[in-house]
């Protein structure tokens, strides 16, 4: 098997708590003083083969990643703090798991940032771009890209959005339809229908560099960013990390949903106390994640599927800022279902998780798999990858249908692995 060569460069959008928890991760596992648990790719097992020739490998025993040695890190952030400052700013990680790779982290010094705070109100950093207009932007960071890869001596650059949530942008067809369309707005400067993070996005892709969507902004999920995906050929993946209360919704709808039990509503809430729920504080920005988080549990308990089950379930979603809690956000889900006759029962989730320390692995694996899919060649949405994603990126102009159960996702997941590896994608999705 032929290895990954040269160095990748990881341009984080963000230098917030999951970023500086994802690099000092990194940072510690290659001095050997953390384990990368949650990770799918330093950790998980799957077959490959039948029978006789059945045997169950590593992922990096089966294709090519990246070694976590030969990643360089580099970031974008509005307010100017080294990676170390606000890893402790952050107060996720103790002392004890910052201050071993301190010089390491302190040397991560954040370029400007391309903001726009309409996007954004409650952030108010100064570490930011002056560009006159959304095409501006995108050349700034295409400069970005292109000195962070030559001052370090990368190979292969992945580009990940792990900043705020930006308020909700409809798809409008005549501006996001086409790739032209989109060039001509944002050399029009069209504030109102081109987000900073497709600026980010372009940006990436034209600089030979996959593109990850790590919050539930409507960036790379238009036509013209597919476009622009097949052009460069090159893999885009979104939107928005997968990591508490989704994740147990991806996993648990489907035990109602095989064992045939009816739904008759959902209620998640949240308490969250750290940037994100801040910004997610702002009922525009927040819609955009209601948008995402909504999206779950109706590909999995289908109506038309099952009508004596699932017509006429009630389901919402809330997130409230409650800065006390900081990062340790807090997720219930009461589920009210029911069973033979009709009879009711009620199930209550809590899940007391820690955000960054759950987004921190995802972010690890999106990007080795997506430099992987990069050097295999694949490129365009890679739905492999929505094992990780809350909001599956897919084709609604042509009545896709995103797999959001978690199951029937490790499944694509597996496969692709399998394939990219040379083996038969031997799983099927029924």
């Amino acid at each position: 098997m032929e290895s990954a060569k040269g160095k990748l460069g990881v341009m984080c959008v963000g230098l917030g708590a999951v970023t500086t928890t994802f690099i000092t991760g990194v940072l510690m596992t290659r001095k050997g003083l953390a384990k990368p648990v949650g990770s799918m790719t330093q950790y998980d097992k799957i077959r490959v083969g039948r029978g006789e020739n059945k045997k169950y490998l590593h992922y990096g025993e089966i294709v090519p990643l990246t070694d976590l040695k030969d990643i360089v890190f580099g970031a974008w952030d509005v307010y100017p703090a080294n990676a170390f400052e606000s890893a402790v700013n952050a107060e996720v990680l103790k002392a004890k798991d910052i201050l071993p790779v301190e010089d390491e982290l302190k040397a991560i010094k954040p370029m400007k940032a391309a903001f726009d705070r309409d996007y954004a109100k409650r952030l108010d950093g100064d570490n930011v771009k002056d560009c006159a207009t959304r095409w501006d932007m995108v050349e700034a960071l295409r400069e970005d890209i292109r000195k962070f890869k030559a001052e370090n001596g990368c190979d292969r650059i992945v580009v990940i959005w792990a900043a705020s949530t930006e308020i909700y942008v409809p798809v409008d067809e005549e501006v996001h339809g086409t790739l032209a369309a989109l060039e001509a707005a944002m050399k029009a400067d069209d504030r109102k229908h081109i987000a900073p993070s497709m600026c980010y996005a372009y940006a990436a892709l034209a600089e030979g560099a996959p593109f990850i969507m790590g919050a539930p902004n409507t960036t790379v999920d238009i036509p013209a960013m597919w476009e622009m995906a097949e052009k460069t050929k090159m893999p885009i993946a979104g939107k928005d990390f997968k990591t508490g209360q989704t994740l147990v919704k991806s996993g648990f709808a489907p035990i109602i949903g095989t064992r045939c039990l009816g739904l008759s509503g959902w209620f998640s809430t949240n308490i969250l106390g750290n940037r994100d729920g801040l910004v997610l504080d702002e009922p525009a920005n927040f819609h955009t994640k209601e948008v995402s988080k909504l999206s779950t549990l109706e590909s999995i308990l289908v109506p038309e599927e099952q009508p004596d089950l699932y017509t006429d379930y009630y389901h919402k979603v809330r997130i409230n800022y409650y800065p006390p809690r900081n990062d340790n956000k807090e997720g219930w889900d009461n589920i009210d279902i029911f069973g033979w006759m009709g009879y009711p029962m009620q199930i209550k989730i809590n899940f007391l998780c820690r955000d960054s320390i759950l987004a921190a692995p995802l972010l690890l694996d999106l990007v080795l798999l997506s430099d992987l899919a990069a050097r295999k060649g694949r490129y365009g949405t890679q739905r492999f990858l929505s094992f990780f994603l809350k909001s599956p990126m897919h084709d609604y102009t042509k009545g896709e249908v995103p797999v959001n159960h978690l199951f029937q996702q490790y499944v694509m997941l597996k496969n692709a692995i399998r394939e990219m590896g040379g083996y038969e994608a031997d799983e099927d999705i029924d």
